[in-house]
């Protein structure tokens, strides 16, 4: 009988806490993001739970988008943050392209990070998202966020979930407002290849405070999100000790 009390009581602490995990990102996402619809958070969302949208089996096509993306855009098209984590537990990863624009990282070893997690293992099935997902909703119901075109977003995701289908493209006001440049990358292979050069160039900053390095052009590029599911970024203190006057929320 204890052991099924305890039992109980984890779980309603494990499902409490999964509620306050997606109402925090959703609150987040509506912060940042103030044009989104609830085709956007459903985006970020899906790409936390599946990862990319297609498999990958076409390198050069692929490739050819990165390259044709980034010479048709500057630094001042692109969201000021390297990268953001997808939905509320950070499974996958948005790398923005200015990681590339900025000489952070190579084309090439995002392009190599994208296709390997666009091609796991083991992918989700639709019918599992498709529960995670009326999980998600009903958290975001009861918050009365009163998104522009709710209840048709709504209709248009139940409407491709019944028929197989899960991947859509942001919404156009999200496009017009924030021009979204980026590629999914899983979370281990983010830290483990991107992270790491990424801090390293935090670093270089840190050494030439003063001076202009390749890569350093646009200060708005220190930008880095506020939260982090897993917990694996800098906190707010350290940013501001290796930033100061320079780091702008």
């Amino acid at each position: 009988m204890k052991k099924l009390i305890l039992l109980s009581i984890i779980l309603i602490v494990s499902v409490s806490v999964s509620a306050q995990d997606i109402a925090g990102f959703v609150s987040r996402q509506m912060e940042t993001y103030p044009q989104s619809r609830l085709l956007d958070i459903y985006k970020s969302c899906f790409q936390d739970y599946m990862g990319a949208e297609h498999l990958v089996t076409d390198r050069q096509r692929v490739k050819a988008y990165l390259d044709e993306e980034l010479n048709t855009t500057t630094l001042d098209d692109l969201l000021p943050w390297l990268y953001e984590p997808c939905g509320a537990e950070g499974n996958y990863v948005r790398v923005s392209i200015r990681t590339i624009k900025e000489g952070i990282i190579s084309a090439d070893l995002l392009l190599d990070a994208f296709i390997r997690s666009a091609n796991p293992g083991n992918r989700p099935s639709v019918e599992s998202w498709c529960n995670r997902w009326h999980e998600i909703l009903e958290v975001i119901d009861t918050m009365n966020l009163n998104y522009p075109n709710y209840a048709a977003d709504k209709l248009f995701i139940d409407s491709i979930l019944s028929v197989g289908k899960y991947a859509i493209s942001h919404s156009p006001e999200y496009r017009e407002a924030y021009h979204p440049h980026y590629r999914i990358v899983e979370r281990n292979i983010f830290n483990r290849e991107i992270l790491t050069l990424i801090k390293k160039w935090y670093a270089r900053m840190q050494m030439n405070k003063e001076s202009s390095l390749p890569g350093a052009i646009n200060p708005n590029a220190l930008k880095m999100p506020k939260h982090d599911p897993y917990r694996k970024k800098f906190n707010d203190m350290q940013l501001i000790g290796i930033f100061g006057s320079h780091l702008k929320r």
